[in-house]
C-alpha cells in the first residue's frame, strides 16, 4: 500500500513571532502564584537566575531548565489551571495581528499550523487552541507522583530545528521542504534554516542581520 504524501506545515514560534511575550515571564508568574509564601520567594529566585538567558546571554537550553526548575513541587492540576490562567490573561491578548494573518493564510494554503514554544505544554495548548493549530510541539515538565520534579523531559525545546525537526516531521508526516517557519529571535535560526519556505517575524537585530544575509523574507508585526 502507498503511503499518505507528507502535508505541509506552517510552524510558529510563538516567542518572538506570535507574542512579544518571552517564556522567562511565564516561570516568574507561575512561581509567584505557589500556594506558599515561602514557596514563592524560592521559586521567584530561581526564576533570577534566568535573567542573563533571557538577554540571550548562554545557551538558551540551560535559561529553560533553570526557569522551569523554580516549579518543583507544584501538583499537575495546579499547573493545568494556572497554565490556562497565565494564557489566557497574558498571551492570547497580546498575540501579533499580523501573525494571525500568517496563521489564516497558511491555513487557507493547506498547511497544518505547528505552534513551536519554550513555555510548557500547560500554558501553549490554551493558545494553540486559540489560534486553532493542528499541533504543538512545546517543552514538557517532567513529573512524577502527580507534581513536577522541576525538570525539563528532553528535548528542550529552546532551539527547535535540524535532526529533531527532522524526526518530528517524519512522524509526523510532513514535508519540510514544502513547508512554512516563522520565528522571531536569534535562536529561532535553526528552526528556519530547517525548513523550505523560513520567514522572520519582527526580528530581533541578530536575526534581522541573518534574514538579510540570506534573502529570507521580513514580516513587521
Amino acid at each position: 500500500m502507498r503511503s499518505p504524501t507528507p502535508r505541509a506545515a506552517a510552524f510558529f514560534r510563538l516567542e518572538g513571532a506570535v507574542v512579544p511575550t518571552p517564556a522567562v515571564l511565564a516561570a516568574g508568574w507561575l512561581a509567584a502564584n505557589a500556594q506558599h509564601v515561602g514557596q514563592r520567594a524560592l521559586r521567584l529566585g530561581a526564576v533570577a537566575l534566568t535573567a542573563p538567558f533571557a538577554l540571550g546571554v548562554g545557551d538558551p537550553s540551560t535559561g529553560a531548565r533553570l526557569a522551569w526548575a523554580a516549579l518543583r513541587g507544584t501538583s499537575e492540576d495546579r499547573l493545568r489551571v494556572l497554565g490556562e490562567e497565565y494564557a489566557l490573561a497574558h498571551l492570547v491578548p497580546r498575540i501579533r495581528p499580523v501573525a494571525l494573518d500568517l496563521v489564516e493564510r497558511a491555513r487557507r494554503d493547506g498547511c497544518a499550523i505547528v505552534v513551536v514554544s519554550d513555555h510548557p505544554e500547560q500554558v501553549v495548548t490554551p493558545v494553540a487552541e486559540h489560534l486553532r493549530a493542528d499541533a504543538v510541539v512545546a517543552n514538557r515538565l517532567e513529573l512524577r507522583n502527580g507534581r513536577a520534579t522541576g525538570r525539563l523531559c528532553d528535548p528542550v525545546v529552546a532551539r527547535f530545528g535540524g535532526q529533531p525537526l527532522r524526526r518530528w516531521a517524519v512522524d509526523h508526516g510532513v514535508d519540510l521542504a514544502r513547508s512554512r517557519a516563522y520565528g522571531g529571535a536569534a535562536e529561532d535560526q535553526v528552526l528556519l534554516s530547517t525548513i523550505g519556505l523560513p520567514c522572520a517575524v519582527h526580528p530581533d537585530r541578530t536575526l534581522r542581520r541573518v534574514a538579510r544575509d540570506l534573502d529570507w523574507p521580513v514580516v513587521e508585526g
